[in-house]
């Protein structure tokens, strides 16, 4: 039985009707889609910012996380994105504390969304965490994006945490349209 009117008083939710027309918009994909994360940790220089090699790849739809080389994403199509990431931050050894840490999501080179954690002389740490969510704009599919981490360190050099089987450090995206 085809639906031509729907009258609120005659309407039975038990009925089952055939539908003839067009549903747009339903169904969407949400791809190019990608997870990554740390297979190991990875040791940062006192005080620099640098880049997060995410190594191990969840999922990878379009081929758009290159975690091998330049361990960045680089959308397949132009929209906007959800990118999100998770920083794990260690003293590489026990007695050295971290003063001030950040981490960042980086686009075409440049910090885009930035995590902090400050640190004083009378409250350091032996860790940091950090969490990051942002919506980007891919203008053009040559845009890129990256995770970088920075710590301020009493003693020797920081660590992100990774391990092969649990997501410490994570990057993660998916385009919304």
């Amino acid at each position: 039985m085809a639906i031509t009117k729907i009258q609120s008083e005659s309407l039975n939710l038990a009925d089952t009707y055939d539908f003839t027309g067009t549903v747009t918009g339903a169904g969407e994909t949400l791809k190019p889609t990608f997870s990554v994360h740390r297979g190991s940790t990875q040791t940062i220089t006192d005080a620099t910012w640098t880049k997060v090699n995410f190594d191990t790849e969840v999922l990878d739809s379009d081929g758009t996380y290159d975690n091998s080389t330049n361990y960045r994403f680089t959308p397949a199509s132009t929209g906007y994105y959800l990118l999100s990431c998770n920083i794990s931050l260690t003293a590489t050894a026990g007695v050295n504390t971290m003063g001030d840490n950040y981490a960042a999501i980086y686009k075409n080179g440049t910090s885009h969304v930035i995590s902090q954690n400050f640190g004083n002389s009378s409250n350091l740490n032996t860790w940091g965490q950090h969490s990051l969510s942002v919506i980007v704009h891919a203008d053009n599919t040559s845009d890129y994006y990256e995770v970088y981490a920075y710590a301020d360190m009493t003693g020797s050099n920081v660590e992100v945490v990774g391990n092969g089987t649990k997501q410490y450090s994570s990057f993660n995206g998916f385009k919304l349209f």
